[in-house]
């Protein structure tokens, strides 16, 4: 699975594969037609408790990912999950985040999940 994660502010690229949002608030600043994406998959975000809890403070990136991943693992992120690793399996899928820093976000730990 070539699952990669991108800013939304990024050009798209030619690479991109499938082009799916995985930030539960839809990102300041950015048109639905500048996104070009393919899926907006809200449902596989973090609950909005954990998401502000997180306030992508830096040191709180390992316990974010700990209690990320066990929301992932439950019945209600289930059909989102299964629809982007539906979505991976046919090729390229680029999951869209607009945190300053992918790899401390929730795309990141979303991307080593779903290549599990």
């Amino acid at each position: 699975m070539a699952i990669q994660v991108r800013r939304i502010y990024e050009d798209v690229l030619d690479t991109d594969g499938a082009r799916v949002l995985v930030d539960r608030l839809w990102p300041r600043g950015v048109s639905k037609q500048r996104a070009h994406l393919d899926d907006w998959c809200k449902d596989a975000a973090p609950t909005t408790e954990l998401r502000e809890w997180y306030g992508h403070v830096p040191d709180r990136f390992a316990e974010f990912s700990r209690r990320y991943l066990v929301e992932l693992a439950d019945a209600e992120h289930a059909p989102a999950v299964d629809e982007l690793r539906a979505l991976a399996a046919k090729g390229t899928l680029t999951l869209l985040t607009a945190v300053k820093d992918p790899d401390i976000s929730e795309a990141a730990v979303l991307a080593e999940y779903l290549r599990g």
